[in-house]
């Protein structure tokens, strides 16, 4: 009797375990079920086309547009210095001034020149001197006034450019030793710029493009220049190529040495421009997608092409059709198929 009640017991614990699971998989079943039917609250922008300008910004340096290292030809000593680190000279000052004692004396030698040529070519026209005599004399006197003119260029030293001196290596009275130039002068009125531009781009830069630029040590400062030159090669290294920029710098203000940071517009395109929010960044990889919502109230989780970045928003290039609804805010919540339903 005992035994029949212990395997009755059994049975029902069985059956009531059996129920249990059967509840338990039904909860199962329906809670996935409602899970797939959850419908998410999102913000949506209507990706539209707009005009894009096409730039770049690049680091450069501000260099001056001459360099003009002043020295005599050959050693002497100085007699004069005639500006000092800093100064503003214009085309034709007198820099400085060397020993003129080899001047002088060929000074004395050209007028003794010039007054024997007189002398014979008045004896060549009457006939008194044979015709090679008195060309001989003429290249002589030619020879020694060419010899003058290379000694005072050697000997008051001048600025061929305008500029800021910004070196000076010798004192007055020191012995020019045909090492460092007395003087460097730089032309700062107008500067240049060598901008280095991704190859990508070489075919978009055109001689006489303007660029604008500004330098970290100007705040506020917007500077106009024009491309003046590009360089026929391409760096392998780097992949870029150099631009040569012209900046007029009339006021003095950009000063060879700092920093600048050059926008190069390549000209506009017309492209679908969305807020940045709408781009998804896919974990492990660069692919960058995003969620545009169908006509089934549904989601689809698509790759984008990325262009120039505008403020808050991102040009895109490829992915998105024009008129298409995209996905704004609410995106944690999503993945691809998802259903929703917008704000």
């Amino acid at each position: 009797m005992k035994k029949i009640v212990y395997l009755a017991a059994i049975a029902i614990v069985a059956v009531s375990c059996g129920q249990k699971k059967r509840t338990s998989d039904v909860g199962s079943t329906a809670s996935s079920a409602a899970l797939q039917d959850k419908v998410s609250l999102v913000e949506v922008v209507t990706a539209t086309r707009s005009t894009v300008s096409q730039d770049e910004t690049y680091a450069s340096t501000v260099e001056p547009y001459a360099i003009n290292n002043i020295a005599p030809q050959t050693g002497g000593r100085i007699r004069e210095i005639g500006a000092e680190v800093g100064d503003y000279v214009y085309k034709g000052h007198v820099m400085a001034r060397m020993d003129r004692l080899q001047l002088d004396q060929t000074r004395l030698q050209l007028q003794n020149d010039s007054t024997e040529l007189s002398r014979v070519k008045a004896l060549y026209e009457k006939g008194g001197i044979a015709q090679s005599d008195y060309e001989a004399m003429e290249l002589a006197y030619k020879v020694r006034k060419s010899t003058y003119e290379n000694l005072k260029e050697n000997t008051v030293l001048t600025t061929p450019i305008t500029g800021y001196v910004t070196a000076r290596n010798y004192d007055k009275g020191d012995l020019y030793g045909m090492g460092q130039p007395i003087f460097t002068v730089q032309q700062v009125v107008p500067v240049k710029l060598l901008v280095g531009i991704s190859e990508s781009e070489y075919t978009r830069v055109k001689k006489g493009d303007s660029v604008t630029l500004t330098a970290d040590a100007l705040p506020g400062k917007t500077f106009t220049g024009r491309v003046s030159r590009i360089h026929p090669t391409i760096n392998a290294a780097t992949h870029t190529f150099s631009a040569e920029v012209i900046v007029q710098n009339s006021d003095r203000v950009l000063r060879p040495g700092m920093y600048a940071r050059v926008k190069v517009t390549f000209g506009q395109r017309e492209s679908i421009v969305i807020p940045d929010q709408c781009i998804v960044k896919q974990e492990g990889t660069g692919q960058r997608f995003v969620y545009i919502v169908n006509e089934d109230s549904t989601v689809s989780f698509v790759p984008v092409s990325l262009g120039r970045h505008i403020g808050t928003s991102q040009e895109v290039l490829d992915g998105i059709p024009d008129g298409a609804r995209v996905v704004f805010k609410g995106h944690a919540a999503l993945k691809d198929g998802s259903k929703v339903e917008i704000k």
